[in-house]
C-alpha cells in the first residue's frame, strides 16, 4: 500500500517485545482518551480506476482533529471518518507526539500509518498537516531515524509507493540490503521536512464552500427537474399524437378492408 505502512518505527514482523513496549509506553502518555474536536469535510478527488485498488471515485470524508499542550509533552491526533463506513480503531487515526525535554517528535504509532481508502491522498495530508503543526512552533526539533516494515518490501510496488511518499515528505529512505528488505527512514530535523500534499487530489471545503457547493447542487437538481418536466410533456404529447394516428391508420384499414369486401361482393353477384 502506498500509506498503509509509510511511518513504522519498528518491524513488528521481527521484534517479538514491540507490542509490550508499545502497551507500556501508551500508558504511560498522557491524553490516551482524547478526541477529534474540531471538524472540516475533504473532497477527495475522483481519479483514474487503478489496478491495485479499482475505482476511485468522487467521496467526501470528515476530518477531525484535537490538539494538548503541556510543559512535558504536546499532541495532535487527527482522524478521517468516511459517511456510512466504520473502519477499525487504529486505522485512519496519526498522532503527532511532541517531547520537550527530548526536543523529540514521533509522528504515527508503531503499525504505522494505515489508511481507508488508501491511494486517495489521505496519507500525504495527514502526515502534511502533522508537519505544519509542529513546524509552527518546534522547527528545530528532530525526529529520530525509524525502521520500516520488511514486509512491505515483499511486493515492489507497494515498496516503491511508501518509498515515494516518504521522500515527498522531506524523509531520506536508506537501505542495508540489496533486496531493499531492510529500510531505514534517517532522523530528520523537522525544519527540513515538507509540509505540503496534493491539493488536486485532497481539497479541505469551508463552510461557505460546502453551503456553495449543497445551494449549487440543489439548484442545479431544481434545474433537471424542469428540464426532467418539459421532457415528461413532450413525451406524453407524442404519445397522444401516436394514439391518435394508431386510431386513424386503424380506420382507414378497416375502411379499406370494407371495401375491398364491398367490391369483391359487387364482382361476384353481377
Amino acid at each position: 500500500m502506498t500509506e498503509s505502512h509509510a511511518l513504522t518505527d519498528v518491524d513488528t514482523d521481527t521484534t517479538t517485545e514491540a507490542p509490550e513496549k508499545a502497551a507500556s509506553e501508551a500508558a504511560a502518555l498522557p491524553w490516551a482518551d482524547v478526541q477529534p474536536e474540531y471538524f472540516q469535510m475533504l473532497r477527495l478527488a475522483p481519479l483514474q480506476t487503478d489496478r491495485a485498488t479499482g475505482g476511485r471515485p468522487l467521496r467526501f470524508v470528515q476530518f477531525g482533529r484535537a490538539e494538548r499542550n503541556g510543559k512535558e509533552q504536546s499532541l495532535l491526533r487527527m482522524n478521517i471518518q468516511l459517511p456510512g463506513q466504520k473502519v477499525r480503531r487504529e486505522q485512519n487515526i496519526l498522532d503527532v507526539w511532541v517531547d520537550h525535554k527530548t526536543r523529540r517528535v514521533k509522528i504515527g504509532a508503531e503499525a504505522g500509518l494505515l489508511i481507508e481508502p488508501w491511494n486517495r491522498g489521505i496519507g500525504r495530508f495527514l502526515i502534511a498537516q502533522g508537519v505544519h503543526w509542529v513546524q509552527k512552533k518546534w522547527a528545530g526539533y528532530f525526529i529520530d531515524e525509524f525502521a520500516l516494515a520488511s514486509k512491505d518490501a515483499l511486493n515492489e510496488d507497494t515498496r516503491l509507493r511508501r518509498d515515494h511518499f516518504l521522500r515527498t515528505q522531506g524523509f531520506e529512505v536508506v537501505y542495508a540490503d540489496a533486496q531493499h528488505m531492510k529500510g531505514t527512514v534517517k532522523g530528520v530535523q523537522v525544519a527540513e521536512l515538507k509540509s505540503s500534499w496534493n491539493a488536486e487530489k485532497v481539497q479541505i471545503l469551508e463552510v461557505l464552500d460546502t453551503a456553495n457547493m449543497l445551494q449549487q447542487a440543489e439548484q442545479n437538481l431544481l434545474e433537471h427537474e424542469v428540464k426532467a418536466r418539459q421532457q415528461q410533456e413532450v413525451v406524453t404529447k407524442f404519445k397522444r399524437e401516436d394514439s391518435g394516428l394508431r386510431f386513424t391508420i386503424s380506420c382507414l384499414v378497416a375502411f379499406a378492408v370494407f371495401q375491398a369486401g364491398l367490391l369483391i361482393w359487387i364482382a361476384t353477384h353481377r
